[in-house]
């Protein structure tokens, strides 16, 4: 069986790293992209130089991340699954949002995505019989479908993905392209990080679980979907909060 071939954007920290690492635990090789480096994803390609292919781009400039599939399908001989784990968000209240704030995510968790993800298609589209069954994971949240006060401009981005995910489900089904979505709730991350002591406080109160979820907790639901367990699931948004 041909090894699997798996693009993850976003894959230097948090739950794009843990991606990057669970799939090169199973034996998949990984091409990641991101803004900025870290030691962490640094030291994985010390580890796994045959497995791994890691890159600085943003993932908003369209031709960079064209550019980034290509080359990664040429090293690898293919696409079997992309995730599509990349985003920025901002918090603060809608009013005092700025246009550049609004235009950052848009282009990124939004447009960044879709054109990743229609990269990856075009060669899953063409791809030899007997490479894996191709899926297509993209990450998105729980304030899409349960809102949360002061990301109003980043759950819009999330709920567009959602809605991406389902629609690409169905037009891809028929060529035997799996698409889902995961949506992490609050997580332990850079992306928390900012909040302030108290809503941090509340979210844990309000999670049945006791606590905020780590990347650990998802990578487990984007392995199952990028398998052949997940075989006859697609158009789906698997929540994974805790319960909240």
């Amino acid at each position: 069986m041909t090894t699997a071939t798996c693009i993850v954007s976003g894959g230097s920290r948090g739950l794009g790293l843990a991606t990057v690492e669970r799939l090169l635990a199973r034996g998949d090789r990984v091409a990641t992209f991101s803004r900025t480096g870290s030691p962490a994803l640094d030291a994985l390609a010390a580890d796994h130089p045959e497995q791994l292919h890691a890159e600085l781009l943003d993932g908003a400039d369209t031709e960079a991340v064209r550019g980034f599939v290509t080359r990664a399908a040429a090293r690898f001989g293919g696409i079997d699954h992309c995730i599509a784990n990349a985003a920025i968000a901002a918090e603060g209240v809608l009013a005092t949002t700025r246009d550049d704030q609004i235009d950052a995510l848009l282009a990124l968790n939004v447009k960044g995505t879709i054109v990743l993800v229609r990269e990856c298609v075009r060669l899953m589209l063409v791809r030899p019989a007997d490479r894996a069954a191709p899926t297509v994971v993209v990450v998105s949240s729980v304030v899409a479908s349960r809102g949360s006060a002061g990301l109003s401009v980043y759950a819009a981005t999330k709920a567009a993905l959602e809605g991406f995910a389902r629609s690409l489900a169905r037009e891809l089904g028929p060529r035997g392209i799996r698409v889902n979505a995961v949506a992490p709730g609050f997580l332990a991350t850079d992306l928390s990080a900012s909040l302030p002591a108290e809503d941090r406080d509340r979210i844990v109160r309000r999670t049945p679980l006791g606590r905020l979820g780590t990347p650990a907790d998802v990578v487990g639901a984007i392995d199952f979907l990028t398998s052949a367990r997940a075989g006859f699931i697609t158009g789906q948004v698997l929540a994974v909060d805790g319960g909240a």
